[in-house]
């Protein structure tokens, strides 16, 4: 008996939109803002929980689209990317280019009805990674430190959705993910070094995989730890974390620190791959300790 595949073209559909947009990315940061919006929060507002998630799961579904467009003919060199809808041809630059625009647009619409300054926020960002960002990550690994700004938006977004307001706390939920970037995208630059390189993007900031790539890959680690725990020491507002609660962060950055330096004795791809798992473990489970800490001193 032949056996025969049946092709779906809504389940098709439905897949090359979660690569296009690439739903898991979009979710972490999803999570980031919601994150910041239960610190932010004196009361917790299930519709403006559900429209943050929304909205801003289409600004980083847009970015992403706009990405693979403006990457296409560069993405189709890497091994990682050559599948992507755009590049691949499973999906015209302007059915991308409708879908970015349509998502663009009502991500910030939702975001203006939770407040203005969120919208706000959220079109820089968008802007930032689309225009400035994603042209310059061929041209000088100083794209990283552009990239690092809208990628440290999420959380302080959150924080802006609950409160219409923009200070300290923000500031510093902002500064958590922002020095965390750099390890993070780092260590992910030099384990897929190869495949990077394929497509003219150069990551790291001294364009190699060495010495002095690493001996930075430490030292914002540790800035990175440090900068998690100022909120410990009751300075920053009502962003507040107990004792207890910092050292549970400190323990996840000696961790994730561990690995840094394993990735400076090593310097090898196995090291690199390890110590970004690593920050990602670390940037969820920091957020997850702020969140609870928060609750628990609500609730006792």
């Amino acid at each position: 008996m032949e056996n025969t595949q049946v092709h779906n073209p809504s389940v098709s559909l439905v897949s090359d939109l979660k690569e296009v947009t690439k739903m898991r990315l979009a979710l972490s940061v999803v999570f980031s803002s919601v994150a910041g919006y239960f610190l932010g929060a004196e009361s917790i507002d299930l519709l403006t929980v559900i429209m943050l998630s929304i909205g801003g799961y289409c600004l980083v579904g847009a970015s992403n689209a706009y990405n693979q467009i403006l990457e296409k003919d560069l993405d189709v060199l890497m091994k990682r990317t050559s599948n992507r809808p755009v590049p691949s041809g499973r999906m015209s630059v302007n059915t991308a280019f409708v879908i970015a625009s349509a998502l663009t647009v009502t991500g910030l619409v939702i975001l203006y009805l939770i407040n203005p300054r969120t919208a706000m926020f959220g079109a820089i960002s968008i802007f930032l990674y689309v225009c400035i960002y994603t042209p310059l990550k061929t041209k000088t690994p100083l794209s990283v430190f552009v990239g690092a700004f809208p990628g440290a938006i999420p959380f302080m977004l959150g924080w802006v959705a609950a409160t219409g307001k923009f200070g300290i706390e923000p500031g510093t939920l902002f500064m958590i993910q922002f020095f965390w970037q750099f390890p993070h995208f780092w260590a992910l630059g030099w384990w897929l070094y190869d495949d990077y390189a394929k497509g003219g993007f150069y990551m790291l900031p001294t364009g190699k995989r060495d010495k002095g790539t690493a001996v930075q890959i430490v030292l914002y680690t540790i800035w990175t730890v440090i900068v998690s725990l100022i909120p410990v020491t009751g300075m920053t507002g009502a962003l507040y974390i107990t004792p207890f609660s910092a050292v549970l962060v400190l323990m996840l950055g000696l961790g994730m620190l561990y690995y840094a330096v394993q990735l400076y004795r090593n310097r090898d791809e196995r090291s690199a791959k390890k110590l970004m798992f690593a920050s990602v473990s670390y940037i969820t489970l920091l957020q997850i300790i702020y969140v609870l800490d928060k609750l628990i001193r609500v609730w006792i």
